[in-house]
């Protein structure tokens, strides 16, 4: 079965926006895991917009399985190796950007993330790169180590169109089995919601996680965060 992973970064954003105690971070951690989320995930950006270093660390020693997201740059992957959570996902990051866009541009820096995806792996870390359903990025991701990839869904859950969405879940499976056939696992996750998860769940094969986040935080506005956790679960359940 899929299981799911909650990202909670949006939940530190809501704290930030006052530079307060609260809502607490650690706190929506375990009413997701108490409302059938498998994990927690959480990026650290580099100008630590919304999640903080001591949310890591924190996290770190009271859930499992942390899942961290997090760029190639040297210092936050001297955090990593000094928390040593039990997954990462490597991502791009742009200073500007709202949120992550685009998958990983694995085979322009081969050398940078194999070294990286080395490092992380000695400290017995499960590295994910979190890629475009391409061919070479598959490929890449495959020859510099990486444990998983997670595919990118936004272009998925930004189509206008039944026939772009269709076309877009094609590229999906099509990168889904090809990472599997080369024995990299398989996770998946951006922008998906109450309305296109099931899609995914549906016909993409071989995820094994997907990573939701501001849906779910958005929900949890008005029913808690273990009730909208559970509400994801059940649609991943019902596929």
């Amino acid at each position: 079965m899929i299981q799911l992973g909650v990202n909670i970064d949006h939940i530190a954003t809501l704290r930030q926006a006052r530079l307060a105690d609260e809502p607490d971070v650690l706190q929506s951690a375990l009413e997701s895991l108490g409302g059938g989320a498998h994990g927690i995930t959480v990026h650290l950006r580099e100008d630590r917009r919304h999640i903080q270093d001591k949310d890591v660390f924190l996290l770190n020693k009271k859930i499992f399985p942390l899942n961290l997201e997090m760029s190639a740059s040297s210092e936050i992957v001297k955090i990593a190796l000094r928390i040593k959570p039990e997954k990462v996902c490597l991502v791009p990051e742009k200073r500007q950007e709202l949120t992550t866009e685009g998958g990983l541009a694995v085979s322009k820096q081969m050398k940078q993330i194999d070294k990286v995806v080395s490092q992380l792996k000695k400290k017995g870390i499960v590295v994910s790169l979190f890629i475009d359903p391409i061919e070479k990025e598959i490929k890449a991701a495959k020859k510099v180590g990486a444990n998983y990839i997670e595919l990118h869904t936004g272009v998925y859950a930004n189509a206008k169109s039944k026939s772009n969405r269709n076309k877009e879940v094609k590229r999906l499976r099509i990168g889904s089995e090809l990472a599997y056939s080369l024995g990299v696992g398989v996770n998946a996750g951006h922008g998906l919601n109450y309305e296109n998860t099931q899609q995914i769940c549906q016909e993409v094969p071989y995820i094994e996680e997907l990573n939701i986040g501001h849906s779910i935080v958005a929900r949890a506005v008005f029913v808690g965060m273990k009730q909208a956790v559970k509400d994801m679960v059940r649609i991943i359940k019902n596929k």
